[in-house]
């Protein structure tokens, strides 16, 4: 059975994503009737240098040009500040490099539409093929997944994945304070600590249609060290 919703934000953080951003919106569109709900499509262009931002007012999308490159945090806090004040109910939050298949929106969204949980994340790791990332960040998955495993006891086997679904409620939250760069893992153990719930869902992902990828072994290892920092702080607080 569908559930209905009165309004569900699909949101897409993009940098320098001018190769793949037109066909991931041209796949959103194609799913949009399967969700039976008043879906929109908001695009945040977080500085880019290329044609991201033209290429996604071509196709009648709304987006909203940083003046800079603020990261992801900043760029998905502005969306979040948007749906909350727009009055969205839901927002689905996917990559505009490719990565993350549309066909999939309705499997990530139906747990929060249903009130099942707050946040619903698309896991690569709980079926077998599509691209796995890197053995470099599948190490830091597995990492920051046993720190969360061991700190709340509950088992997030993605803790990374940028795929998800939220409700009003976190909407809420996000738009007041999200970490500036690399945040998902932060995110989720805030909204842990605050008592909010969680739901993983089997996704594939797709290797990246273009643009390249942010997150060096340099930055891997920045990212390594200083979210195992958060982690240790929050399980301090408890």
């Amino acid at each position: 059975m569908s559930t209905v919703v009165a309004k569900t934000l699909i949101l897409i953080p993009a940098y320098n994503e001018a190769e793949s951003v037109g066909q991931v919106i041209d796949d959103i569109r194609r799913e949009m009737s399967a969700l039976n709900a008043q879906t929109d499509i908001l695009v945040i262009d977080d500085g880019s240098t290329d044609e991201t931002a033209s290429l996604v007012k071509a196709r009648g999308v709304d987006v909203i040009r940083l003046p800079f490159n603020g990261g992801i945090g900043v760029a998905l806090q502005t969306g979040f500040k948007f749906a909350l004040e727009s009055g969205y109910q839901a927002i689905v939050r996917l990559d505009a490099d490719g990565q993350h298949p549309a066909r999939f929106i309705k499997d990530i969204l139906h747990p929060v539409l249903s009130g099942k949980v707050d946040l619903c994340i698309g896991s690569r790791f709980m079926s077998s093929g599509g691209y796995q990332s890197s053995a470099m960040r599948r190490l830091g998955i597995v990492w920051f997944s046993t720190l969360i495993r061991l700190l709340f006891r509950i088992r997030i086997s993605d803790p990374t994945s940028g795929f998800q679904a939220m409700n009003r409620n976190l909407i809420t939250l996000y738009s007041k304070r999200y970490a500036s760069d690399y945040p998902e893992v932060e995110a989720l153990l805030n909204l842990l600590r605050k008592g909010f719930t969680v739901q993983e869902v089997p996704i594939t992902m797709n290797e990246r249609k273009g643009g390249r990828s942010s997150i060096d072994w340099f930055r891997s290892i920045y990212y390594a060290v200083k979210v195992t920092t958060i982690v240790l702080l929050a399980l301090l607080k408890r």
